[in-house]
């Protein structure tokens, strides 16, 4: 039944089939549309590109790099070498729990990112685990700095385990203290206190130094990678994240209450075209 009627609306109002065809698609789309479809080819990139994989890659050879070059260099030097890395995006890949939010048309919730690291099923970043154990052969100490909370450092330090990451222990494994804000620098600066910090890795600035953690706007944030720019690669070796991170909470003025809408507007608001 449903077919003939079909032939017949084709037969005398073409036009109206075809507008049918084009629209209702569209608006359906448009009324079911998820919050979080817009990750979809953040997410798909850092999943599927060999780009991903290579800058990854690249991170850490660079960093390996910048390492061998201090060991050699500051052999005089008698204070214990450090590097200090971020966990998410970083070393550990949550891209899994990313997609399945968009699958279950759920967006992030600080009670979902829990259950997801107390599972201790993230996979390692590319490349992370062997710089790591290689800077831990040299004799360097490796730090977790991150802005997990204290009821996931249980399942964080599990996850890290798992995957072979070295020495990941109470005095290494530096997670948010659950009083005061959720600034490193402060635990940065109990790492310079006992150790000569050689690198630090991450995909967000705010893991590098407290001036971007002071950088709120998006213009701020870019003077502030311009002023430091003879950091990068050398001191400091960032990861690719085009998934979340402050770069887009600075595109929000740090307002998670606005509306989906108001948020899609504010990320057209940064776009330049020509």
């Amino acid at each position: 039944m449903r077919n003939t009627s079909a032939r017949i609306v084709r037969r005398r109002r073409p036009w109206l089939a075809l507008a049918f065809l084009i629209c209702v698609p569209a608006a359906v789309a448009q009324s079911n549309q998820s919050p979080v479809e817009y990750l979809e080819g953040a997410i798909t990139w850092q999943q599927s590109s060999g780009e991903a994989r290579a800058l990854a890659y690249q991170a850490f050879t660079v960093a390996r790099m910048m390492l061998d070059r201090d060991l050699r260099t500051n052999r005089r030097n008698r204070m214990r070498r450090a590097v200090v890395v971020d966990v998410d995006e970083t070393i550990l890949d949550n891209s899994r729990y990313q997609v399945q939010g968009i699958l279950d048309r759920t967006p992030h919730s600080s009670q979902r990112f829990t259950e997801w690291v107390n599972r201790a099923e993230a996979s390692a970043v590319p490349g992370a685990v062997e710089f790591l154990r290689y800077a831990d052969s040299r004799g360097v100490r490796v730090f977790y700095i991150t802005n997990r909370k204290q009821v996931e450092k249980a399942g964080t330090a599990a996850n890290l385990r798992k995957m072979g990451f070295p020495r990941v222990n109470d005095e290494t494994l530096l997670v948010k203290p659950d009083q005061g804000d959720s600034s490193k620098e402060p635990r940065r600066q109990a790492v310079r206190a006992k150790y000569r910090i050689v690198l630090l890795m991450g995909d967000n600035l705010n893991d590098f130094a407290e001036i971007f953690e002071k950088s709120k706007t998006v213009d701020s944030r870019l003077q502030a990678t311009d002023m430091n720019k003879s950091e990068f690669g050398k001191r400091f070796i960032v990861l690719p994240n085009p998934m979340y991170g402050d770069w887009e909470s600075a595109i929000y003025d740090y307002n998670f209450k606005r509306s989906d809408e108001e948020k899609s507007a504010l990320r057209k608001k940064v776009l330049r075209g020509y």
